[in-house]
C-alpha cells in the first residue's frame, strides 16, 4: 500500500492532528530499473539512517513498517544479535528505511525522524521504542500515544503536532516508498537486501549469520 496525502490527511484529522492538504500529486517514478546493489544504494529523498561504517564490505538494508508485527518481532529477537555480532564490531553497515503499510505507520516514521533530527543512533533508539510499544500506540489512541512518546523524547506538544503536519517530510517518505515499491519491488515488510540480494519476510539470525559470513570471506 502506498500512503497518499488524502488518506493521511483524513486519518489524522479524525484523530486530532490535521495534515495540510491541497498539494499537487506526488512525482511518480518515470522508469523502473533493474534491481541490484546500485539501486538499493541509490540516495533516497530522506537521508539514510544507518549504523556501522560507510565503507563496510557488507550492507544490510531493511524496509519496515512501524505497525508491522513481524518487523517488531524481528527488531526484538534478531536485530540485537546482528547488532552485537556485526554492527558494533564494525563489520557491516545496517540501513533502516521506512515502508509504511498504513497511516499510523507513516505517522510513527515521521515522529522517529523528527525526534532523531538526523542522528542515526537516536533514530534507531526511537524506532526500537516504537516497535516495543507497538501494541500500545497502534491499538489505542494513536495521536495521544505518539504525543506522549514525543514528549518523553524531549519534544513539546507543539513540536509533535508540527512534526505530524510536516507535508515535506510525508512527501519524502512516500516518494521513497514508491521507489522501493516500483524499482526494488518491495511489496511486504520486513524486506531485506544484503549487498543488493533480496530476502523477504522475518528471517532468523542464523540465516543472516550464514550470508554475512559468506560475503565477508569473499
Amino acid at each position: 500500500m502506498i500512503i497518499t496525502r488524502r488518506a493521511f490527511t483524513a486519518a489524522l484529522s479524525l484523530s486530532g492532528l490535521a495534515v495540510l492538504a491541497g498539494f499537487p500529486p506526488l512525482r511518480l517514478i518515470a522508469q523502473a530499473m533493474a534491481q541490484g546493489a546500485a539501486d538499493v544504494a541509490k540516495p533516497m529523498s530522506l537521508p539514510d539512517m544507518a549504523l556501522g561504517p560507510a565503507n563496510a564490505p557488507v550492507t544490510i538494508t531493511e524496509y519496515a513498517s512501524m505497525t508491522c508485527p513481524h518487523c517488531a518481532a524481528f527488531n526484538d529477537a534478531v536485530f540485537p544479535k546482528i547488532k552485537a555480532a556485526y554492527i558494533d564490531t564494525g563489520k557491516i553497515r545496517y540501513v533502516f528505511r521506512e515502508f509504511p503499510l498504513d497511516i499510523k505507520a507513516a505517522a510513527g516514521s515521521m515522529l522517529s525522524r523528527c525526534i532523531a533530527g538526523g542522528d542515526s543512533a537516536k533514530y534507531f533508539a526511537v524506532t526500537d521504542l516504537l516497535f516495543r510499544q507497538q501494541g500500545d500506540w497502534v491499538v489505542k489512541n494513536t495521536t495521544e500515544s505518539l504525543s506522549r512518546i514525543g514528549k518523553q523524547a524531549g519534544l513539546s506538544q507543539q513540536q509533535v503536532e508540527d512534526c505530524l503536519k510536516d507535508q515535506s517530510l510525508l512527501d519524502k517518505i512516500v516518494a521513497d516508498q514508491k521507489y522501493a515499491s516500483e524499482v526494488l519491488k518491495v511489496d511486504s515488510t520486513p524486506t531485506f537486501f544484503i549487498n543488493g540480494e533480496k530476502i523477504k519476510g522475518e528471517t532468523s539470525f542464523e540465516e543472516f549469520d550464514k550470508r554475512i559470513k559468506a560475503l565477508l570471506k569473499s
